[in-house]
């Protein structure tokens, strides 16, 4: 399979856009439309200057015996190339057989658009998926595809149903396509596509579908931390929304009577994917010690107000006649739980100290010690992420 373009609809850069993002999208960071050349003998979406680009790939379209349409019907204007079959599309659920041999099956979206599902006459099979689309009604217990292809970037929930359903497995090759200016490329984008279990291409790239290649490592600890308002919750939960279920962890616990707090838990929950479960608990180390789906922590900082309360650790007397030593055991117990924790864990917490000194003895001791536990916490994780301005810095990967 060769992809003639890996970009949006638009492409990149979009004509006449002046955001950041089109203007550093120059030379191998600049992206066609989205195609896919299959085996030299189905083109999935055709694009302005689809021959070009398969000729600067080292492939010709004269062998091309199908044209299939992912777009919705109302998409972007295509141009068929002399010698071209027209273009087509496959009704939702049924089958076409090309003369080559490669089978390939509509499959029904949730957006307007078809996916395609393509078997080669020696049985690998890929899926590609339109931009902003994602599989309707999938039933679990799917056998994995080698390959797919899909937005990933603009809708991760999608590589979450496929994953819930078996569609993708541990050696699936996740291709991220459909990519648009709503992301940074490079590094930051690679990053990002590696949380999620997927990987991008540059244009003009050929991929063996089902050849063995190493699938991304998604971090089994990560500890995010930043300042207020910095993006690190946003980070947090953008690194796990192309998995299902997903338990989110709030140490804030209920406050009543408190309205802007209120306001602050309805914005969090919002923005989680709703295959998510929530519970709201400072009791971490059983969640951390036993099998199950990926925890999302927010925050360590609450969880650790919450410790100092429960040892009285505000009071200078009770902190000094065994206080201090009561949540050293919290600290250490809470930290062995993360080393030995058999699931996918995302931390958050805050950084302190970068500001005014508190004024009083208790404020300075809960900045010190949470410099501590950040410190511990970070020593048992293998990807920790600083965030700054909504700008995630990786600190250790």
């Amino acid at each position: 399979m060769t992809l003639l373009g890996t970009g949006s609809p638009a492409g990149l850069p979009r004509p006449d856009c002046p955001c950041a993002m089109c203007a550093a999208a120059r030379g191998p960071r600049a992206r066609a439309a989205t195609a896919l050349l299959v085996d030299g003998a189905l083109l999935l979406d055709l694009t302005p200057g689809a021959a070009l680009a398969a000729a600067r790939a080292g492939h010709s379209l004269v062998g091309v015996r199908q044209v299939l349409l992912t777009h919705p019907h109302d998409g972007p204007a295509v141009d068929v190339p002399a010698g071209l079959p027209s273009a087509g599309r496959v009704p939702d659920g049924r089958v076409l057989t090309l003369i080559s041999g490669h089978r390939v099956r509509a499959v029904p979206m949730d957006h307007p658009g078809t996916g395609y599902e393509v078997t080669s006459p020696d049985g690998e099979r890929l899926l590609y998926l339109p931009p902003g689309g994602a599989p309707a009604g999938l039933a679990e217990g799917l056998a994995a595809y080698e390959m797919v292809v899909a937005d990933v970037i603009g809708r991760p929930d999608a590589i979450a149903l496929l994953r819930a359903s078996g569609a993708i497995g541990a050696t699936t090759d996740v291709i991220a396509v459909h990519l648009d200016h709503d992301v940074p490329g490079g590094p930051e984008l690679d990053r990002r596509l590696a949380a999620a279990g997927a990987r991008a291409v540059p244009d003009g790239t050929t991929l063996i579908v089902g050849e063995y290649h190493a699938v991304p490592d998604v971090p089994r600890r990560t500890l995010i931390t930043g300042g207020a308002r910095s993006g690190k919750s946003v980070e947090a939960e953008r690194r796990l929304t192309a998995f299902p279920d997903v338990l989110y962890v709030a140490t804030g616990g209920g406050r009543t009577g408190d309205a802007e707090w209120a306001d602050r838990v309805a914005l969090h929950r919002e923005r989680r994917p709703a295959s998510w479960r929530t519970t709201e608990s400072c009791d971490l180390v059983p969640l951390l010690t036993e099998e199950g789906p990926p925890l999302l922590i927010d925050c360590l900082s609450l969880w650790l107000t919450d410790a100092m309360d429960r040892v009285g650790a505000w009071d200078d007397d009770t902190w000094r006649s065994g206080g201090e030593r009561a949540l050293r055991e919290r600290v250490a117990e809470l930290i062995a739980a993360v080393r030995r924790s058999p699931r996918t864990v995302v931390a958050v917490t805050n950084e302190a100290g970068s500001g005014v000194v508190p004024a009083t003895a208790s404020g300075r001791r809960f900045r010190d010690e949470l410099g501590r536990l950040n410190a511990a916490c970070a020593d048992e994780c293998e990807q920790v992420l600083l965030v700054v301005a909504g700008q995630a810095l990786v600190l250790r990967n």
